[in-house]
């Protein structure tokens, strides 16, 4: 399921379930593609704390490789669908927003991405039930006595109560941001921003990438990457991001699994999957282009690397655009863009020294704070185990009705009040007047 941001902040949900200890059994619902990898880091990092791990998971994942990892214990859930019904879902939705959106009305789109979305939640109450209604499994959990759930919001299963109440339970917030790109406002104090947390200083590249980013010599590279979720693009879009990579002299490393462009140069070479944050952090990386993810916009910052931004869908845009803002990326239009605007842009970042000024002062603030990302993100989850919970963290708005939310029982009691008072005057003064006119035509009978 995708997910939408106002800054691009996939929440990880932590709630407490029973009584906690320091070193405990920590359950972990993640969510998939980039979610996956901030997870991951947190798996291994309590992991190493020695916490007992189990991370539950639908037969169906598209992302995790439950082979890879021998820090936890992995609970997969069989489903009613598959791997192949999820990815292409998603590609049906990234099809659209990224080709045919654009033409079609704000109605219009709506309503498109609505089926989509409902395509997708069908999907995850699918998931849920078998969750919920699975015979033994929820039982089997209750009696393993976790101390802590550690989830992603990506996946919900909402009912009986409603997506509000659930996330109200959470007693800690885990943002996926920090103060390098968020803008300054209040927060509650159960958020925690943790933005970053998945990176960590380069490591050497394979022998054969090595070689190609060193042929480069002082010119460098630029690294190009769309995200997880993009496997293809159309040949257009393609030829298109070739062209204008070979008319640059930085060698480019371009993760994309799609159709080899006919417009290929010598200096670009194409990988499936790249050490992304390995490459970034390479001394002779000069740009990176980005569409705006999270976790690739952090892996820049970390490392002080100015952007490209091509945002697609999401929180892209709106996180580019903070980028942008802040004087280290340009951003490009995905379908509007040619050949002459990547070129441009990759130079104005590369040859302009105040996008590297930026960067690295963004890189700057990032490593400059009490504690890493991490273990900030480690220590709040153990918070909550060892004081079995942080309901004193929590804002009472959550448990509030709809209605003393709104305040409408004040302002029932309010409107009351008025009507009351204006009732009691209006009497009153009937009251005076009718006196007042009783005693004048008493007055003149008399006379």
């Amino acid at each position: 399921m995708f997910y939408t941001g106002k800054v691009g902040a996939v929440f990880v949900l932590v709630l407490c379930l029973t009584q906690c200890t320091y070193s405990g059994k920590v359950l972990l619902w993640p969510g998939e593609y980039s979610h996956w990898l901030n997870m991951k880091s947190i798996v291994k990092a309590l992991a190493e704390k020695g916490h007992e791990l189990t991370v539950l998971i639908s037969s169906a994942s598209p992302t995790i490789n439950t082979s890879h990892s021998s820090t936890c214990k992995f609970e997969i859930i069989p489903v009613p669908f598959t791997e192949k019904d999820m990815t292409d879902v998603g590609d049906e939705f990234l099809r659209y927003w990224m080709y045919e959106s654009s033409n079609d009305s704000f109605i219009q789109a709506s309503l498109r991405i609505k089926r989509t979305v409902d395509k997708m939640t069908e999907l995850n109450k699918a998931f849920c039930r078998k969750v919920f209604h699975t015979k033994g499994l929820l039982e089997k959990l209750r009696k393993a006595q976790y101390d802590v759930l550690v989830t992603d919001p990506m996946f919900l299963c909402g009912k009986p109560t409603t997506f509000c109440e659930v996330m109200g339970k959470a007693d800690i917030w885990l943002i996926r941001t920090y103060w390098d790109f968020e803008y300054p406002r209040p927060f509650l104090p159960n958020f925690k921003f943790v933005g970053g947390l998945h990176c960590e200083p380069a490591k050497p590249l394979s022998e054969d990438m090595e070689d190609f980013v060193q042929s480069s010599g002082d010119d460098g590279i630029v690294v190009f990457s769309l995200g997880s979720m993009i496997k293809n693009l159309t040949k257009e879009r393609a030829n298109t991001f070739a062209s204008a990579l070979g008319q640059i002299p930085q060698k480019v490393i371009w993760r994309y699994s799609g159709e080899k462009p006919e417009t290929l140069a010598p200096n670009t070479r194409v990988y499936d999957w790249i050490p992304q944050n390995d490459l970034i952090g390479h001394p002779k990386t000069k740009a990176f282009i980005t569409h705006g993810g999270t976790n690739g916009i952090y892996e820049a910052i970390y490392h002080g690397i100015p952007m490209v931004g091509i945002p697609l869908f999401a929180d892209q845009p709106d996180n580019m655009s903070r980028i942008k803002a802040k004087g280290a990326a340009v951003v490009l239009h995905f379908n509007n863009m040619q050949s002459k605007d990547l070129v441009d842009g990759l130079n104005t970042v590369m040859n302009d020294p105040s996008y590297k000024e930026n960067a690295v002062k963004l890189s700057r603030i990032h490593h400059d704070q009490p504690m890493k990302p991490l273990d900030r993100a480690v220590f709040w989850i153990e918070f909550v185990m060892r004081n079995k919970g942080a309901k004193h963290l929590r804002v009472q708005a959550h448990n509030l009705s709809w209605y003393q939310y709104h305040s409408l029982d004040v302002f029932a009691v309010l409107l009351v009040t008025v009507m009351l008072v204006t009732f009691i005057s209006f009497k009153t003064c009937c009251f005076c007047l009718r006196k007042c006119c009783l005693r004048s035509r008493t007055k003149s009978k008399k006379e």
